[in-house]
């Protein structure tokens, strides 16, 4: 999580994260990275705090405008106080549903029924990759058993990737978080809402309609440290079941020592492990991309226990699948 500055960590940010995704996050976050007053404010924070989606969400959660810069500059500067409230108290715990069209071809090489455990879970949507409609390059569509879902995940790949005929059965499935949303809370719910960038209409129109899947078909978001919890999750699912235990823009908020710690507990756990992480994130999945992870700015990797498997874009976007 740690940049140089934090002036660096906004310019990274636009350029190589809200470029191409969000037009109003990109224009804010290079004028952030460009003015002290701004910084200054931002650095007074704890250094895990000022993460640029964190502060951006906090101020359109308050109800700051889609606007240009020197407006957002101006009402940060009026509502600072409650800024700082708010990222102190709130996570970025995005839940972004469509990165399961990028988890979907890994699944797609197990054998089912599936026992799916999410770590990072925060409100557990991202546990129904069987319960959405998917729809790859406008030519391939898969729909659940009983028919199209209310969230279509669209996704552009290269590569051919494995994409299944149908979707895998799912007959159990947990996450852990430290801090599980619940998705009867309307408060939190809208805290999601919040994360979901400016300019971003369909992918706050799935969100919704995760949350009304989850509503009806509640599941067990325990709260807990990962480390300390996925061993019994993993003990817990049911027999006959092979057990998936998968994250996605997780690792990143772990110390190294606590991501090495957690590849050494999964690597001795009877399950796979499925990753969709930042590309330097995981050092022994970096060890193993084509091209070094530095070169490979504002891109995750998907891997199956610990083998790379494709590049994909960070809201599941894109796939692009390398040849083994």
């Amino acid at each position: 999580m740690q940049r140089e500055t934090t002036a660096g960590w906004y310019r990274h940010f636009a350029e190589f994260e809200a470029r191409g995704n969000s037009s109003c996050y990109e224009l804010w976050a290079w004028g952030i990275a460009s003015d002290r007053r701004l910084l200054s404010l931002i650095d007074r924070l704890p250094e895990e705090k000022r993460q640029p989606n964190l502060v951006l969400t906090a101020a359109r959660y308050l109800g700051v405008a889609e606007t240009s810069f020197p407006e957002f500059r101006e009402w940060v500067f009026r509502h600072w106080d409650a800024v700082a409230r708010v990222v102190t108290t709130r996570r970025t715990q995005t839940n972004e549903v469509g990165r399961a069209a990028v988890l979907l071809p890994g699944l797609a090489q197990l054998p089912g029924p599936l026992a799916l455990i999410e770590v990072g879970a925060s409100a557990g949507l991202c546990l129904y990759p069987d319960l959405f409609s998917y729809r790859y390059d406008d030519l391939i569509e898969l729909h659940p058993a009983g028919g199209a879902s209310g969230v279509t995940l669209r996704c552009a790949t290269s590569g051919e990737p494995p994409i299944p005929d149908r979707l895998p059965e799912v007959v159990w499935r947990a996450g852990v978080d430290l801090h599980p949303l619940d998705v009867r809370d309307a408060d939190a719910m809208r805290w999601l809402e919040c994360l979901v960038w400016p300019g971003q209409p369909e992918r706050l129109r799935r969100l919704r309609e995760a949350v009304a899947i989850a509503r009806a078909r509640p599941v067990d978001v325990v709260t807990g440290d990962l480390n300390e919890t996925v061993a019994e999750l993993v003990d817990a699912a049911p027999d006959g079941a092979t057990v998936v235990v998968f994250h996605s823009a997780v690792l990143a908020y772990l110390s190294v020592d606590e991501r090495v710690r957690f590849e050494r507990t999964i690597r001795d756990l009877p399950c796979h492990w499925l990753s969709n992480e930042g590309c330097g994130v995981v050092g022994s999945v970096a060890d193993r991309l084509p091209v070094p992870a530095k070169d490979t700015q504002g891109r995750f990797v998907v891997a199956l226990d610990g083998v790379p498997l494709g590049y994909a874009g960070a809201h599941g976007q894109t796939l692009d699948w390398f040849r083994h």
